[in-house]
């Protein structure tokens, strides 16, 4: 099973049909993953804890957030926290609710540490891997720039900053620099 990151967008691309990546999540089943996972782990941007933390509403997702929990324990990220009042943010559920609108996919929810460095968070990804073998879907969710603030108009121009580093990401993941 591959592993991705999706720009989740706004709470709008669920009923807004003139978001462009509205279509390409409803063509996701077909288009990206014919195959289809047996559980899912979202992680948001927009979960943020001290402490890696789960969240599974969807029935038959406990035994993904033990499996999430035994891998980064074991890796030296524990303790790992359960939530079990948190409902998925939109950072999860919109990609999901048009990704897989029937909702019979097992979801578990994995919170991000912002106080933690990119070491620590690539790192918690490679302890996570094993996943991908045993038909796990991960989805990291969030933008690759996030200032609500410095958003203008949906037809302004794209700020110098954000255009910037938009450039040197994609300079860097193709070259892998």
């Amino acid at each position: 099973m591959d592993t991705f990151f999706i720009a989740h967008g706004s709470v709008n691309m669920v009923v807004d049909e003139t978001i462009p990546a509205r279509s390409f999540l409803q063509s996701w089943k077909s288009d990206t993953m014919p195959e289809t996972p047996k559980a899912i782990l979202m992680i948001s941007g927009h979960w943020d804890t001290d402490a890696p933390t789960l969240k599974y509403p969807a029935p038959g997702a406990p035994h993904l957030a033990q499996r999430v929990k035994e891998l980064l324990d074991t890796s030296g990220f524990g303790p790992v926290e359960e939530d079990k009042a948190r409902g998925l943010d939109h950072g999860a559920s919109v990609q999901l609710m048009l990704m897989y609108p029937e909702a019979t996919i097992p979801v578990c929810q994995l919170s991000v540490q912002n106080g933690k460095s990119a070491e620590y968070h690539y790192n918690l990804g490679k302890a996570l891997a094993p996943l991908r073998d045993e038909g796990v879907l991960i989805i990291g969710s969030g933008n690759v720039t996030h200032n609500l603030e410095a958003v203008g108009p949906n037809d302004g121009p794209i700020p110098k900053w954000a255009s910037d580093f938009d450039t040197w990401l994609k300079d860097a993941l193709l070259n892998r620099a």
